[in-house]
């Protein structure tokens, strides 16, 4: 399911056999990209990093974090929604508010950096919407096939049966809540974007990281430590 002959790093197996179903549209994809490179558009993040979500095994994922596109800042994505390198300073603003939020619910203190690489090692999925854009371009390929190969990547995890606490967060991610309300172990959480135009229409105080503890617990998994420098 590589896009293009650049992306050499293989996807969990797991993954390769839930998203089968959608090969067609990452043809699609695959395509558009092709077209736009050759008319000149930098596209982001690095052909390397645009599936790394899905180089997280399929089986472990418990907990799922829906964000809308990768940051149109040269050097900023790295193929996990809200996540930037390590190196990158200052830190975009929805991660200042998420860092907020998670010193206010859980008295974890701002992280230095912004590379969410330690909650995904404990299960947790963070998976844009659209998983390319336009450098400078905010949303630039919504639209082009990405929502039918990450929605189909959200009934997967569903059909597993298995316990999974889904975090939305904007209408984008919440376009997803149908899919998610179908399985009897899911659980969801919704708030607002914590992007500075939305952050305090309700992102703020609205605890999502001390929640999605609460409900692993009621689904027998353990919490996740939500500690970014591990």
């Amino acid at each position: 399911m590589a896009l293009n002959d650049h992306i050499s790093a293989p996807l969990d197996p797991g993954w390769e056999r839930a998203l089968a179903p959608v090969e067609e549209h990452f043809a699609t994809v695959r395509a558009e990209l092709i077209r736009r490179r050759a008319a000149g558009e930098h596209i982001l993040p690095a052909p390397e990093n645009v599936l790394r979500a899905f180089r997280q095994p399929f089986e472990q994922v418990r907990v799922l974090i829906i964000g809308q596109d990768p940051y149109p800042t040269p050097g900023h994505p790295i193929g996990l929604c809200f996540a930037v390198d390590a190196q990158v300073r200052p830190l975009p603003r929805s991660l200042v508010n998420i860092f907020a939020e998670l010193e206010s619910d859980m008295g974890i203190a701002p992280s230095t950096h912004g590379d969410l690489s330690a909650w995904t090692r404990q299960g947790v999925l963070l998976l844009n919407r659209a998983l390319t854009v336009a450098a400078g371009k905010a949303g630039s390929h919504r639209g082009i096939g990405w929502e039918a190969i990450t929605e189909r990547a959200v009934e997967a995890l569903v059909q597993r049966g298995t316990p999974l606490v889904s975090i939305l967060w904007g209408s984008q991610a919440r376009q997803l809540k149908p899919v998610l309300n179908r399985g009897e172990h899911t659980r969801v959480l919704e708030a607002p974007h914590p992007s500075p135009l939305s952050a305090h229409r309700g992102f703020f105080g609205s605890r999502p990281f001390s929640q999605t503890n609460a409900f692993l617990e009621q689904l027998g998994q353990p919490p996740v430590d939500w500690r970014v420098e591990q």
